[in-house]
Parts: structure tokens; C-alpha cells; sequence
């Protein structure tokens, strides 16, 4: 995993002679990984390349990488006796500590990780894969291709990664036992983000079947920088699209978090994204823009465990074929202008109203033929509610449609969740209990049950105009 003394001279004195020069003064020529042995052939292992060249972007404290567009094959393992990794993997993009700017120009690049290697628990004398009860922790027995195809850690210049495919090629590993609390929570994750309190730019990514997660986000809690991730496409990964688990002010525009857990693979909880802060950190101040979240094995957005709080969703769409559309349980989230196909649950309420989840302009479908399956989720509820919420307070319904043209039915909800200026209707015969707090002006229409139900201004259900009460 190391690059010969002679091969590092050749390469700085290339690099400082092809340096040049301009008013703000010496600026370094772009690094390659060719320039440390990199083949980029389809078929020669380049991990060693990109080891040796991110260790001398971190002794020089940044630089820019620039890549071909070609493909570089990447991922490698060495047989251990007495380590918790019976088969260890070798870095391959790691940057820790950079002060200065870390760029990454993908144009067009692969980065594909190579056939045939083992990921889960395998014995290590044999390299036969080992079953054990689940949940299980005991180390000697785990395997992966790699932690992180590009590790970005504690760097406080700015961060920017573009014009890059990351191809797990999950389908092709050796898969074996599983390991954790359930499924396998092995690393092997695209991009991991971790404690950066400088910018971060992510654009163009193509992160798809990593066994783990496409993305991780584990940023700091106190950072004024803020990171934004354009075009990022996230799909076919086997627990997460992106998981979360740390920091805040992180805005994701025109991104897609879908098919988790649908290629080789699924580990809990299969999520597009999955709000989850961990290890005493906090998550906040989340945007997601134009984004969708769809087909995955768990739900499209999950937000239930750890200090979480404050996500905007800004006409981003949410597609669940097999699980929920989102499950937003956490303080401050806020969908406006969202599309859902298949239901939605635990929408987190509370006393405050501030603090509760609130839907505004927002549009509730059932139609297969908006999904890219033909699948729409029922949900647990065997009626099909579009929204289970038995006791969910002061959820907000603000100028929202439900336009049930199939299966489902409209909310079950009690008279702690609002509806304002809403229409509700649902062509499937199953009694509906929209059973909310009617502010404005409410139009119903299906077999629907209002009983108990608080009206606070107009409700017209099937045509007939209901008591203020």
C-alpha cells in the first residue's frame, strides 16, 4: 500500500515544476493518480495509487485531484488472524486535517470496486462465510472491500467533490453472514463526511450499490459553514441512501435517495435518507429541494432516533412501493409543496404547534401508475389510510390535496390534528376517519366518518355543508 521513495520524488518535482505562478503566488498543478501508478484501465487494481496520492494531498495540507474519464478499479483486502476484520480493508481516498481548498474533478470518472471481494462475517482460516444469531458484535470475523471509497475527515479549508460515478458494484461481492443488530452494519460507504467545519460542495455524484450507505454525513455540531449537495444521486445501496448522524445547515438540491436495499442486499432501517443523530451529536437545519426519496426498502425519508430537529422538504417527491413514503418523527419538519404517493406515519406531534410537523400545499396520491413499480404501499392499517396518525398533535394539513383514486383511504387521524382549507377525497369503499380539527374551508368527498370531529369554520362533505361546532 505504499508508493516507492523514488516514485514520490518523481512525482513532487513534477509537480513543482509544472507549477504556476499568479498574482496571489505559487499555485501547486492539479495531482493525478496516474502519477502514482494509476493505470485506469477497467482492470488493474488502482487502490495503492489512490492511497499514496490522498497521503500526499494530506501532507500538503489540500491540493487538487483531477481525474479521467475512465474507469479506475479500487477495493482490496488482506487476510487477518487476529484483528476484528478476518478480511481488513485497504484505504483508498482518505483525507484527514486539510486547512487548505481539497477538490476532486471527477469529469466523468468511475471509481468501481473490484469483483469477488467478501463483505459480512467469513471464518478466517477458511474464508467460508460464518452464520451466527443475530444481533451479533464479536469481532474476528468481518469483512469489506472498503471503509470509504472517499473519506473526508476534520478539514477545515473547503470541500468540493464533482463529476464523479462511486459503483459499490454490490451485486458482484461475496456476501456472508450478517452482523450488528440486524443486517449487516459493515462499512462500505461511498462518500463519508465526518466532522469538516469548512464548506462542503458535493455535485454530479453518482453513489450506487455500496453494500452500506452511498453518503455519510457526520458533521460537528457547532460549524458555521454551510454545505450543499447538488445532483447527487444516491440509489441501490444496501442500508441507506444517506444516513444523517451528525451536524447541521446541509442543503440538498435536485438529489435522489431511491432503491435502497433493492439490489443485492437490505439492512434496516433501508432508508433514502435517515435522520439519526449518533454518538451525542445533533442533526439540523436540513433542505432538501426538489428531491425524491423512492422505491426504497424502508421508508423515503426517516427521522426517529437521536437529537434531531428542523428539516425543510420544498417540492421534493416521495414514492413508497414496498414501505412508507416518509416517516417524520422529529421536531420542526416541514414539507411544502411535496407530492406522496403511498402513506405516511408517524408524523411527529406535540403540545406546541411550532414544534409539530406541518404539511403545506402539499399533495397525497394512491395511484400505481405514479410509481415506478406499480406498486403503492398499503401501510399496516388495513384499511389503507393515506396517513397514520391516531394521536399525533397539532399536525398541520395547510392547503393540502388528497386525491385518492384507488385503494387507500383518507387520514386516520383524531380531532388533535388539523386540516385547513383542504380537499379530501377517496374513490375506494372503505370507511375513512378524518377525524381532525377543521379550520377554513374543507371540502370531502368518499365514505368518510367525521365523528367527534371539531369544525372551526366551513366543511362541505359530499356535497352537504356541515355545523360550525
Amino acid at each position: 500500500m505504499t508508493v516507492t521513495r523514488r516514485s514520490l520524488l518523481r512525482v513532487a518535482a513534477a509537480v513543482s515544476a509544472l507549477s504556476a505562478t499568479g498574482r496571489a503566488g505559487a499555485r501547486v498543478q492539479a495531482i493525478t493518480p496516474e502519477g502514482f501508478g494509476a493505470r485506469g484501465d477497467g482492470t488493474t487494481d488502482d487502490t495503492a495509487a489512490f492511497a499514496a496520492m490522498a497521503a500526499f494531498v494530506n501532507a500538503r495540507g489540500g491540493g487538487e485531484i483531477v481525474l479521467r474519464r475512465t474507469t479506475y478499479m479500487v477495493g482490496r483486502q488482506k487476510r487477518q488472524l487476529d484483528s476484528d476484520y478476518a478480511f481488513e480493508p485497504a484505504p483508498i481516498m482518505e483525507f484527514t486535517g486539510c486547512s487548505r481548498p481539497l477538490i476532486i474533478r471527477g469529469n466523468g470518472a468511475t471509481l468501481r470496486c473490484r469483483s469477488s471481494l467478501r463483505y459480512g462475517t467469513f471464518h478466517s482460516m477458511t474464508g467460508r462465510p460464518s452464520r451466527n444469531p443475530m444481533p451479533y458484535l464479536r469481532g474476528g470475523e468481518l469483512a469489506t472491500p472498503y471503509r470509504s471509497m472517499i473519506r473526508v475527515e476534520r478539514c477545515s479549508g473547503p470541500v468540493a467533490i464533482t463529476d464523479l460515478e462511486l459503483d459499490g458494484n454490490l451485486e458482484r461481492l461475496l456476501v456472508g453472514g450478517q452482523y450488528g443488530d440486524v443486517g449487516w452494519q459493515i462499512p462500505a460507504v461511498g462518500i463519508h463526511l465526518i466532522d469538516n467545519t469548512g464548506p462542503e460542495n458535493l455535485s454530479r455524484i453518482h453513489s450506487h450499490h455500496h453494500a452500506l450507505d452511498g453518503l455519510m454525513i457526520d458533521g460537528p455540531d457547532r460549524r458555521n459553514a454551510v454545505s450543499n449537495l447538488n445532483d447527487v444521486v444516491s440509489e441501490y445501496n444496501g442500508r441507506q441512501g444517506c444516513s444523517v448522524l451528525g451536524g447541521r445547515g446541509y442543503t440538498f438540491t435536485r438529489c435522489k435517495f431511491n432503491h435502497t436495499g433493492k439490489a443485492k442486499i437490505a439492512s434496516a432501517p433501508g432508508a433514502g435518507v435517515d435522520v439519526e443523530a449518533e454518538a451525542g451529536k445533533h442533526v439540523g437545519d436540513l433542505r432538501f429541494v426538489n428531491c425524491e426519496f423512492s422505491n426504497n426498502v424502508g421508508a423515503g425519508v426517516t427521522a426517529d432516533s437521536g437529537p434531531s430537529e428542523g428539516a425543510l422538504f420544498e417540492r421534493c417527491t416521495f414514492i413508497g412501493t414496498t414501505n412508507w413514503a416518509a416517516w417524520p418523527n422529529k421536531p420542526r419538519f416541514r414539507f411544502i409543496g411535496c407530492n406522496f404517493v403511498g402513506p405516511i406515519v408517524h408524523a411527529f406531534g406535540d403540545a406546541d404547534p411550532a414544534r409539530a410537523c406541518q404539511f403545506h400545499d402539499c399533495i397525497f396520491r394512491d395511484d400505481p401508475a405514479l410509481s415506478p413499480t406499480g406498486q403503492v404501499y398499503g401501510g399496516e392499517n388495513s384499511s389503507r389510510p393515506i396517513a397514520d396518525l391516531p394521536d399525533n398533535h397539532n399536525v398541520m394539513f395547510n392547503h393540502c390535496r388528497f386525491l385518492l383514486t384507488h385503494q387507500a383511504v383518507l387520514p386516520w387521524t383524531t380531532n388533535v390534528v388539523i386540516f385547513a382549507d383542504c380537499i379530501l377525497s377517496q374513490r375506494a369503499r372503505a370507511q375513512s376517519y378524518p377525524r381532525g380539527t377543521f379550520v377554513g374551508r374543507n371540502v370531502l368527498t368518499g365514505n368518510i366518518a367525521l365523528y367527534s370531529a371539531r369544525i372551526r369554520g366551513e366543511v362541505i362533505l359530499n356535497g352537504r355543508r356541515l355545523s360550525t361546532t
